[in-house]
């Protein structure tokens, strides 16, 4: 065996009499090294060779090959280190942070809450329903404590489960009362929304979002149950608010305070600057600090998914109950129209967001109208007289138009963005007067004045 410079290696090995440096070639095993430690050292008995982290050297490799470098430290025991097993809670604790995973699992237990839910309130066993309930609300109060990992994930999800609590100990059969549970529903999750949001040490924009849908919920809804309204009104202003809120959202949400731009020629006034009347330009510099524009577009992203959101449930809630509701002729046309408009609204409002999820949002919150204004016209009242060719030509070319100008220059060309800009205008207005004829009113006076 060849003991040149080139093929040794030098070793510190830590064991019971104490440091003892070796120089042993790169063909001996752990074997050979340990009994040569024993023999210096003069411990009774060969000792087992093990790296500084635990792990057992083979004794039939050699330590050039097991990887062994010159330097390392090798520890002699007289017994194998097991490493400590880890538990999974303790894995769990030591997991990195993955909050799109965290978001998407809480999205799941939301949906998970509100089927729950409308199963605890179609069942005529008591018990199971008030079980149900307790658990979603349970669920609610913990997941708006500010402890744990995921926190803003928890946050955002558990208002969801506060309303599926409030909808399933209040659902009672019959259509008249179906606004004042929804309306509770909604302050129920503002109230737990607020809550988590005064625990929190940060401000959360999502639960922002949430107050405010609750609140507009349980207003439209609680003004028609007090005043005795037919319930279509609360529908009709739910449809009309979401679509408006699809076009205020962005405006809403990006809010730049006043000192995250300075403009340092205005602001370096001192007696230098004074005497210099002569400016050599005319261009103000201005500084825009990066940790305030991050902190920006982060709130603004969250704000605008989080509307995005509740403009998606409030449309496909809404739209539905919109149309079932609608029993007579003249607000049933009224109810189609309103739907109808507010659907194109909120597909041609989703081409101006440049967020990736609340444009996706958006344009499932328009699709969900059209599909629930096409499932009307196929299977709702008068549905015997129409012509389904004529609805049929009609869907396919709307999806041929977008197909072709998705696939072609599309929107980003200045011609289309016009002309979608008016689009969307003119389907606001006429969806605004749809909404006065879905809610009963136009016919109202009509059989006021004839």
């Amino acid at each position: 065996m060849s003991s040149t410079a080139d093929a040794t290696i030098a070793l510190s090995i830590h064991g019971p009499a104490g440091v003892l440096d070796l120089v042993v070639p790169a063909g001996a095993t752990s074997v050979d090294v340990a009994r040569e430690y024993a023999k210096q050292a003069e411990v009774p008995g060969i000792p087992l060779l093990q790296t500084a982290l635990g792990e057992r050297l083979n004794a039939a490799v050699p330590l050039g090959e097991a990887g062994v470098q010159p330097g390392d430290v090798l520890v002699a025991t007289t017994g194998v280190h097991r490493p400590r097993k880890v538990t999974m809670l303790e894995a769990a604790k030591n997991a990195p942070e993955s909050p799109a995973l965290a978001a998407l699992i809480a999205a799941l237990g939301a949906l998970a809450a509100v089927l729950a839910a409308w199963y605890a309130a179609r069942t005529g066993e008591e018990t199971a329903r008030t079980v149900a309930v307790g658990v979603l609300m349970a669920c609610a109060l913990l997941g708006a404590l500010p402890v744990g990992r995921h926190i803003s994930q928890r946050t955002a999800a558990a208002p969801a489960f506060a309303a599926a609590a409030a909808f399933a100990a209040l659902y009672e059969p019959g259509v008249h009362l179906l606004p004042a549970i929804l309306g509770a529903a909604g302050i129920s999750a503002a109230v737990v929304a607020g809550i988590g949001r005064a625990l929190a040490t940060d401000v959360d924009e999502i639960s922002v979002v949430w107050i405010a849908s609750g609140l507009t919920v349980f207003a439209c809804c609680a003004v028609t149950a007090l005043l005795a309204w037919d319930a279509r009104i609360a529908w009709t202003l739910l449809v009309f608010l979401a679509m408006m809120a699809a076009r205020f959202a962005p405006s809403l949400a990006v809010d730049v305070p006043d000192e995250a731009l300075l403009d340092l020629d205005r602001l370096a006034v001192t007696a230098w600057s004074a005497r210099d009347t002569q400016r050599r330009s005319r261009r103000g510099r201005i500084v825009v600090a990066a940790d305030a524009m991050e902190r920006l577009v982060r709130r603004a992203s969250r704000i605008v998914t989080g509307a995005a959101a509740a403009i998606l449930v409030t449309t496909v809630v809404a739209s539905p109950l919109l149309l079932h509701s609608a029993s007579i002729d003249l607000d049933r046309i009224g109810a189609r129209c309103l739907v109808f408009f507010a659907g194109c609204s909120l597909l041609l409002a989703a081409r101006s967001y440049r967020h990736a999820t609340a444009r996706t949002l958006l344009r499932l919150a328009g699709l969900g109208a059209l599909l629930a204004l096409g499932a009307d016209l196929v299977a709702g009242p008068g549905a015997a007289h129409l012509d389904t060719f004529l609805y049929v030509a009609v869907a396919l070319g709307a999806v041929a138009l977008a197909a072709a100008v998705a696939t072609g220059r599309g929107w980003r060309s200045v011609w289309w963005s016009r002309r979608a800009e008016v689009a969307e205008s003119l389907c606001g207005s006429f969806a605004f007067a749809a909404a006065v004829v879905a809610a009963g009113v136009f016919r109202r006076l009509w059989e006021m004045t004839s």
